[in-house]
């Protein structure tokens, strides 16, 4: 089933789905297609909030080991609810597309939620502390930034991923059932993997 840019709010993408192509604007003003022009895969993800602790900390684990998920024919493209002068100051050090999406046109497109379980699961308190404890200490080295008080798009937004082939199709997707239920980097480099084993 294709979804073009108008999708539907009311269901989720299943793998075999095929994404309509897109470019789309990043925030340092670079452009990137969906899906990718050069066969690889994408990694697109959708984060919460511009700051979000949770987020910062995942991405940083995907930093430290992006040459490795490069290396895996993955790109990535991670994706915010807010708008580049927010995003900025947070993501500008990463080394891979981020995309800002204050209106979450996206979001509505891939049936990406937010809901009050984002923070209320007692599954992801764990992970809040150690992710608020990690930025605290990066602002106070002065090597992070505070989130705003009142994010767009508020604070309750749900992670999600999806794995995009060359050609456009959902290979492996996750709907993140509370603010820190995302793949790992071993979850999608298996993923990746696996796509390579059954496409050669």
């Amino acid at each position: 089933m294709s979804m073009g840019v108008k999708g539907t709010t009311d269901r989720k993408f299943q793998p075999g789905d095929v994404i309509t192509g897109r470019s789309l604007d990043t925030v340092t003003g670079e452009r990137v297609n969906l899906p990718d022009a050069d066969e690889r895969l994408t990694h697109l993800q959708f984060r919460r909030f511009a700051g979000c602790p949770i987020c910062n900390l995942h991405l940083r684990s995907i930093a430290v080991r992006h040459e490795e998920i490069r290396a895996a024919g993955i790109r990535e493209v991670a994706v915010f609810h807010a708008g580049a002068p927010a995003l900025l100051p947070h993501v500008a050090d990463l080394p891979f597309a981020v995309v800002g999406d204050p209106g979450k046109r996206l979001y509505r497109e891939f049936g990406v939620e937010s809901a009050p379980r984002a923070l209320l699961d007692p599954r992801v308190w764990p992970i809040l502390v150690s992710a608020v404890a990690h930025g605290l200490w990066a602002v106070l080295r002065r090597r992070g930034h505070l989130p705003a008080a009142r994010p767009s798009g508020g604070r309750l937004g749900l992670p999600a991923d999806f794995l995009i082939t060359g050609d456009g199709r959902i290979a492996a997707c996750k709907y993140g059932k509370h603010a820190g239920d995302q793949w790992s980097v071993d979850d999608l480099l298996g993923l990746a993997a696996e796509e390579h084993r059954t496409t050669s």
